[in-house]
């Protein structure tokens, strides 16, 4: 009776426009759980191969009117639930009823993707792997940033470079943090600057999921992103939703550090428009390890704010926009309520970001084509001070005249347009034909006047990409694409082919081949342009006169396996990556001057990076989940290089590990409760140590130690049925055995960048949200 009652309110309710359409063939039902028995709100309903759809209300009821009669696949879909499909006559004249069952997803295997290809693919039909990383785990492992929540992932590493400032860098499949592209909803605007405190300064509860692609195969994004790419989809609204929290995490149980944050998402009546909006507030006090008054962990005050917004003036079109603002200021060295320049030794940095993004697509030719156009860019200003307070008073004197405080602006706009086109007969399979053009610049400027150190630099691409993504057979398709890059500051246009070719043996078996190559321009901004204390001084880099552009070439294979039943659902993942590179960029030091250690970016003769990734995973009933990478590795360089003046030559990558890996064991036996196991190991690798600090009067190479993180985090959540929403309360501790670096040098003229091992000490937290049920 209800259900025929809301069937007439909403007849009554429709426009005149669909009146005058006058097939009056519609269809009504509603959509429950088959675990719970409840109706779920939100959920898509839509006729196969149209563009005719609709999502369920909040009570879980839908309505479709005036559809195209005859034969249909009427469709529900929704996330973390198994697809349904039935088969429905349409009739002229006919009102029908069609109800939903859906089945919870065991664990989610075919996620639709869309990084590794720019078109939008299941993972299980993707030529080339893609990871994902979703919200619901980085809450999990309690990430506050994405810094926190990539560690999580095979084949990556994230580790900490400076014992001062702490920038991070992402490391993939053994290669270092130039070599990877980090993007923004799909587009470049990370730029090398930004990625320096970049990673930190994403905060976790801005994001709806992270997607991975390792090794060259990403040459559509990038030829530059040779060690892979990380694709960061910011929060898109999906159905009204809310959620406010506040962590506070207690340092080695001795310093605070307080994260709140809040999202809301909005629709409106029709469905067609909404936006997500969120906000992220962090403040964190200075952490010292080893008692000497000087910081590991810097003192961090943060600011975010952003908004995704989107709206649909027809169904074959799309509009969507992002913007993100972002502040941070950061100190870390002697930790000393004053001035930075007043300190003995320090780094301040305060940034203010601004990201934003607007995309435009359009659906035609019955769907079989659409173009899309976007524009993004980013805009940072930065004020920073890395010095040492001097010994001998004239130098005294010029440091309190001319402190040496640095200004940076760094700009970074995208324009592109692509355009796809599918046939649906193409030499008796499918091929969806995808082509485009995108532009790329990027302008910073660093000044640091003290030590007549400046960066003035614009980089300019301009890039085309083809690409043909051929289904041969329903088991078999072959991927192959051509970027084409002229970049001002490589003298020739550069062509990067990529080739890829998928296998399916059955339903539960993928076997794929990867073939890239791709470049790196000569830029001047990199993870390895942070200036850092080294041996008494400051230790800068500079660009060879006659530095030219890296090149790569990347070969990967790999074998996809999962097992599922009605309960549970187990598999793996084993990859072999080989990369070769060209003119491999290496550090040369120079004799110093008054300032410090110099060392010169320059072309070596080439380099080798191969290994292996192993991935694990299984899924019971959805209450018991594990997942776990691990990768074994190779990086060297074909020729010896000299990393310390005096030293012997190495050709091992410094600070990188040979053996890392992750695992997580999460438990959730009921929607109201979660226990999370997990770890991240990192095996042992070779650094530089120079010498400066009162316990190290030598430069020399040092051998780390390997660390194994154990993290643990419980949570539980009370349902307030009154105002359907659920309050949660949760607390764990972070490197729970506190494996930590034991020797840091200490005190004044330290070696800034002899840090390694897990980016924090034990940690715990307690922490309280309010969110929508």
């Amino acid at each position: 009776m209800i259900r025929h009652l809301f069937v007439i309110l909403c007849l009554l309710g429709i426009s005149e426009t669909l009146l005058a359409q006058k097939t009056d063939a519609n269809v009504f039902g509603d959509v429950k759980s088959e675990q719970s028995g409840e109706h779920i709100p939100f959920v898509s309903i839509y006729l196969e191969g149209t563009t005719l759809g609709i999502t369920t209300d909040h009570t879980g009821h839908y309505l479709l009117v005036n559809l195209p009669v005859g034969e249909h696949t009427l469709v529900a879909k929704s996330m973390g639930y198994e697809i349904a499909r039935q088969k429905i006559k349409v009739e002229s004249g006919k009102t029908i009823e069609v109800n939903f069952v859906l089945k919870e997803q065991v664990m989610s295997l075919d996620d639709v993707v869309v990084t590794g290809t720019k078109t939008f693919k299941r993972k299980t039909e993707s030529p080339v792997i893609v990871n994902v990383l979703e919200s619901k785990a980085l809450d999990q492992v309690q990430a506050c940033n994405i810094s926190e929540g990539l560690r999580f992932q095979p084949g990556l590493r994230v580790e900490t470079d400076c014992q001062t400032c702490n920038y991070t860098q992402l490391r993939m499949n053994g290669l270092g943090g130039g070599y990877s592209q980090i993007l923004i909803n799909g587009r470049p605007i990370f730029s090398p600057l930004t990625g320096l405190y970049g990673m930190e300064q994403i905060p976790a509860n801005m994001v709806e999921r992270i997607e991975v692609v390792r090794g060259g195969g990403s040459a559509l994004y990038g030829s530059s992103a040779i060690g892979g790419t990380v694709n960061v989809i910011t929060k898109i609204p999906s159905q009204p939703s809310y959620d406010f929290g506040v962590t506070t995490q207690f340092i080695d149980g001795k310093e605070s550090d307080v994260i709140m944050n809040g999202n809301i998402s909005m629709l409106n009546q029709k469905r067609n428009a909404g936006a997500s909006i969120y906000v992220n507030r962090r403040t964190r006090s200075a952490y010292d390890a080893n008692g000497d008054n000087y910081s590991e962990l810097p003192e961090l005050k943060n600011n975010s704010f952003g908004a995704n917004l989107f709206y649909k003036p027809s169904e074959n079109q799309k509009l969507e926009l992002s913007f993100t603002s972002l502040h941070e200021y950061r100190y870390g060295g002697e930790i000393v309520d004053r001035a930075a320049h007043l300190a003995k030794q320090s780094e301040e940095r305060t940034h203010d970001v601004l990201m934003a993004g607007l995309d435009y697509q359009i659906n035609f030719n019955e769907d079989n084509s659409s173009f899309i156009a976007y524009a993004a860019g980013q805009y940072t200003e930065r004020d920073h001070y890395t010095g040492i307070y001097p010994d001998d008073q004239d130098e005294i004197d010029l440091h309190l005249s001319n402190p040496p405080y640095g200004d940076t602006e760094n700009t970074t706009l995208q324009f592109g347009t692509q355009l796809n086109h599918r046939l649906n007969d193409f030499l008796g399979g499918k091929n969806v034909l995808t082509v485009g053009t995108e532009y790329v610049y990027d302008d910073v400027l660093d000044s640091i006047p003290r030590y007549s150190y400046g960066t003035d630099q614009t980089t300019k691409n301009f890039g085309g990409f083809f690409q043909s993504d051929w289904e041969v057979r329903k088991n078999l398709n072959f991927l192959a694409g051509l970027r084409v890059d002229k970049h001002n500051l490589v003298d020739k246009a550069i062509l990067s082919p990529r080739l890829s070719l998928l296998y399916k043996y059955k339903t539960n078996t993928q076997l794929r081949l990867t073939w890239g190559t791709g470049f790196r321009a000569p830029q001047a901004f990199d993870s390895d342009m942070h200036i850092a204390f080294a041996g008494g001084g400051i230790s800068r880099i500079i660009l060879a006169d006659d530095l030219k552009e890296e090149r790569s070439n990347s070969l990967s294979g790999s074998i996809n396996y999962d097992k599922a039943t009605e309960k549970w659902i187990a598999g793996f993942t084993l990859e072999g990556f080989y990369t070769k590179l060209d003119d491999a960029f290496y550090l040369e030091p120079l004799e110093a001057d008054e300032f410090g250690d110099r060392f010169e970016k320059r072309n070596g003769s080439g380099a080798k990076v191969q290994g292996v990734t192993l991935e694990l995973r299984a899924n019971y009933n959805r209450k018991a989940q594990f997942e776990a990478g691990f990768t074994l590795q190779s990086s060297k360089f074909d020729e010896a290089v000299e990393n310390i003046d005096g030293l012997e030559a190495k050709r091992e990558f410094l600070r990188t590990p040979e053996k890392y890996g992750y695992a997580s064991l999460s438990f959730t036996p009921s929607s109201k409760f979660n226990a999370t196991l997990s770890s991240v190991y990192t095996g042992p690798m070779l650094l530089a140590h120079f010498g400066g600090a009162p316990e190290q009067s030598i430069d020399e190479y040092k051998k780390s130690d390997s660390f194994t993180e154990l993290n643990l985090k419980l949570s539980y959540t009370f349902k307030l049925k009154q105002v359907d929403s659920g309050l949660e309360l949760f607390g764990g501790i972070k490197n729970i055995t506190n494996a930590y670096q034991d020797d840091f040098d200490s005190g004044k003229n330290r070696d800034s960048n002899y840090v390694y091992g897990p980016g924090s000490p034990r940690t715990f937290y307690v922490g309280v949200r309010l969110k929508s049920w």
